[in-house]
Order: structure tokens, then sequence, then C-alpha cells
């Protein structure tokens, strides 16, 4: 059984469909999945047991100069990468036009069929075309958790129940651990963001109980912030230079766990299992927070920001041993 996975961006969105591909792994006889994915997120998807082929697009960024030469020749490459196999079940995961473009490319061995969300759920991005490529409609709750969506619409593609236990199954560079402390205090939305003292107090607390205190960072703001956090904190808080995906997520996993915000990092933290608090501004952590399931990690929720005091609570709970 040849199956692709259509799930092309972003980074959040890319992690909370792994659990759906160890499911299909795990359920489906003889299951072998590819996966189309953008080129800046295809580092992480090939780390994804038993993805066994990545293709990577670049639809961002051939759509801002669609006729370019350079476009039209990397979009050729990018078709004939995607028909080196025909496929049994392409599933789009994503429910964007540009994923439903993808999935009508894909060639379909004797049989195959298409299949995609039949309906938006709430807090996601739909988009109809996904619904007119495919052969399968597949009903979805609309109040479901990004991670169980996408489990929950293979499952039903497929005729499994969707099982109890919960593996993104991201591998981890090797390494030896460390007493470190990350804050993930980096997103892509101002209002996710927390205060900048709460981030200062945290930290000195963090560094009180022994941890070190690494601060990454993914664009000039974040990185002035960075400094500013570690210039108040002293010598036991890093700055650490920007790093690809790949070599993030290696130095993440080595830590001893990581507090964020609502951001692609802090989820990539719950895929590895780390001890992790995720901080919420606003009540959405039902759809993108770490599960019940994921005993580690936890979420914190309050308007118009959780206090550093809850937040240090969380961080001790999923830290004590046991």
């Amino acid at each position: 059984m040849r199956i692709l996975v259509v799930k092309l961006s972003s980074l959040g969105d890319v992690v909370h469909a792994m659990p759906a591909v160890q499911d299909m792994l795990r359920c489906v006889p003889g299951a072998q999945v590819d996966w189309v994915v953008e080129r800046g997120f295809a580092a992480l998807a090939a780390r994804c047991e038993g993805v066994a082929r990545t293709i990577p697009c670049e639809l961002r960024r051939w759509r801002k100069a669609p006729l370019a030469r350079e476009t039209r020749a990397d979009w050729r490459g990018f078709r004939a990468d995607l028909h080196r196999a025909d496929y049994d079940a392409v599933i789009d995961l994503q429910g964007l036009t540009k994923s439903a473009l993808v999935a009508h490319m894909a060639r379909l061995a004797g049989g195959g069929r298409r299949y995609a969300m039949a309906n938006r759920t709430e807090g996601s991005s739909y988009e109809a075309p996904t619904r007119w490529v495919a052969d399968v409609a597949v009903a979805v709750d609309p109040q479901s958790h990004a991670v169980q969506r996408s489990r929950a619409m293979c499952a039903e593609v497929f005729g499994y129940a969707v099982p109890d236990e919960l593996r993104f199954g991201l591998r981890r560079g090797a390494g030896p651990a460390q007493r470190c402390a990350v804050l993930v205090h980096g997103t892509s939305r101002e209002d996710k963001c927390w205060p900048e003292d709460h981030w200062v107090a945290l930290g000195r607390r963090l560094i009180a109980q022994g941890y070190t205190l690494a601060l990454p960072h993914g664009s000039e703001a974040e990185e002035a912030r960075s400094r500013r956090f570690a210039q108040a904190l002293g010598p036991e808080a890093e700055v650490w230079p920007r790093l690809s995906l790949d070599a993030l997520t290696d130095r993440m996993a080595r830590c001893a766990g990581v507090v964020g915000v609502d951001s692609g990092l802090s989820h990539i933290a719950v895929a590895l299992d780390l001890p992790h608090v995720q901080i919420y501004n606003f009540d959405t952590a039902w759809r993108t927070g770490p599960l019940p399931q994921a005993r580690r990690q936890r979420s914190v929720v309050a308007q118009p920001a959780p206090t550093v005091e809850a937040v240090a609570a969380a961080w001790d709970a999923v830290t004590m041993p046991g």
C-alpha cells in the first residue's frame, strides 16, 4: 500500500501530521508513506520515523514569480519527482487550494483514490478545491484538535480505530543531555507573545533552580529580544546562533525542557517528548496545545496573559521526577 501524504506547511502543521503517519504505518498492512512538504520543512518531515521519501516543493516561492524561467524549471523538476511513484492513496491533510493542486498532480495506481477533508474545522483554514479534487471527501469533527483531525481522517480512510498511543516518531540526534531550559519567545503573531518582563522573571527563577537558559530566534526582531533577555539575565543565558531546523531540533532534544508560546518550536518540543509548558493568551490550546496523552507537557491559558507564577508552577509539575 503506497500512500502519499500532502501536508505542505507550516512548521506546527507539519509536526501535527506526524502522529497520523505513525498510525498508518502501524495499522495499514504494508504501508509505505511518502510526504510532499515545503522545502523549508522537508528536513523535519524526513526525520519522521517510517517516511520513505520526502518530496520537497516551493509553492510559496514559485507563486511570487510563476512565469520566471527558474520557477518553470523547478516546477518541472518537482512534477518529475512527484511522478516517480503511483499511489494507492493520496491524502490531502492540508485542506487548501495549493494542497489540492498537488494531490491532483499525483499519479494514482490502479484502483487508487484521492482523499480530502469534507469540511472546515474551527480555527483552521479550508478551501473548497480540496473537496472538488478528491474522490472521497471525509467528514471531520468541526471541533478537532489539529493532531486528532489528521489521525481521525486517516483512520476513516483505511478503516482502523485511532490507536490509544500517541507517537510523533520524530527522531532525535545523539548527544549528551544538558540541564538547560529553552525559552521559545518568538511566534508569528504579536498577540501570542508573552510579556518581556514575564520572561525575565521566569528566567531568574529557572536560573535559581540550577538551569542554564537557551534563547533561540528566527528573525532579527526575535534575535534583538533574545539579546535583551540575555543582558537582563546574565551569563547563565545564552543566545543561540541562527540554526537550520535540523540543527535546532537536535540541539533542543538535548535540553532539559522548553517553555514557549504557541509556535512551531514549541510543537517540536512536544514531538520530542520534552518537558514543556506552552503559553496561551487566549483559549486556543484545545486545538493546538499538548494533548492529555502527552504527560510531560501542559498548556497554561489566561487573558491577557498567564502569570509568571502559573507558568513556573506548570514547569515544576512537568519536570518533577516520576
